[in-house]
């Protein structure tokens, strides 16, 4: 059966609705990042640009890095807007937007985001990188879909009790990176552990500035969890959402962070710029490894 129009929009020029892209702009290399001028920090280092389009803070460009091809989208802030993106990126390879149709062979994408976030312990100093070994959504976004195959309930039950999470709040949903991706990225330079997913950045990430929030102590519990060797390490706005519907979908995808904030400490990079791109270099080098 055929997808509904209300439920697939396209453009009048075919292309899928919010990312402004058909099939053939995008490379099966995908590397995220929040800041749409982020893309042309990263692009800058491609030898050749064969597209780029911006619809609203979507940003895509695609190249080639050293006989590489990759694409490059900006994807904004928040996990609702990661469920934009990934469905649309997904509907371009697995769906034929002519007959409306899932296809029967599916295409599986690579799909790093190089991000921003705030370390949650004194010893992940800001300048640093984090890989996140699992996404821990806190907004419920994931709650939407099918979870159940992907979910990792011995450490969600585990936090729900160290935390005494409100049950008023979504439950919270923890998901595993590719593991493939992360050998690839990984080195004597980074750090892993968990990336906490927040719907927004003041109460969601326990800042105060006129609002009263439900948990005051709520990033002391996260800081001070532990299971199996698994600590949360840092909080932002994406990562839950990209593992999450990555691994529905069929897809790879890692997170890298560079740390600009310790919230242990309450120091602030001195050039975060600096920081950003250097984790560009890194990652791009590690990516055609």
């Amino acid at each position: 059966m055929s997808i509904k129009q209300s439920e697939l929009i396209l453009n009048p020029d075919g292309s899928i609705y919010h990312l402004n892209l058909r099939p053939e702009h995008i490379a099966t290399n995908i590397i995220f990042v929040g800041d749409q001028d982020r893309v042309d920090k990263i692009t800058k280092h491609f030898d050749s640009i064969e597209f780029t389009t911006q619809k609203r803070e979507f940003k895509t460009t695609t190249g080639t890095y050293k006989n590489k091809q990759f694409s490059v989208i900006s994807t904004g802030i928040g996990p609702d807007n990661i469920d934009i993106v990934l469905n649309e990126l997904d509907a371009l390879v697995n769906i034929n937007l002519e007959t409306r149709k899932p296809k029967e062979n599916l295409t599986s994408l690579n799909i790093v985001r190089i991000g921003t976030s705030g370390s949650l312990h004194d010893d992940i100093p800001v300048d640093s990188f984090v890989i996140g070994s699992h996404g821990l959504d806190l907004n419920g976004l994931l709650h939407s879909y099918q979870i159940d195959p992907i979910s990792n309930p011995e450490i969600e039950d585990a936090f729900v009790k160290h935390t005494n999470w409100s049950a008023k709040k979504s439950y919270p949903i923890v998901i595993e990176n590719s593991k493939e991706l992360e050998n690839r990225l990984k080195s004597d330079k980074t750090h892993q552990g968990i990336t906490a997913t927040a719907g927004g950045f003041y109460g969601p990430q326990g800042r105060i500035l006129r609002l009263a929030i439900q948990d005051n102590e709520l990033n002391h519990k996260i800081d001070s969890f532990s299971f199996n060797q698994h600590r949360i390490t840092n909080l932002e706005m994406e990562t839950s959402a990209i593992y999450g519907l990555s691994k529905l979908l069929g897809h790879k995808a890692c997170s890298i962070n560079a740390i600009i904030a310790n919230r242990a400490n309450g120091s602030f990079s001195k050039n975060p710029g600096k920081v950003v791109a250097d984790l560009i270099e890194y990652t791009l080098e590690k990516l055609i490894e």
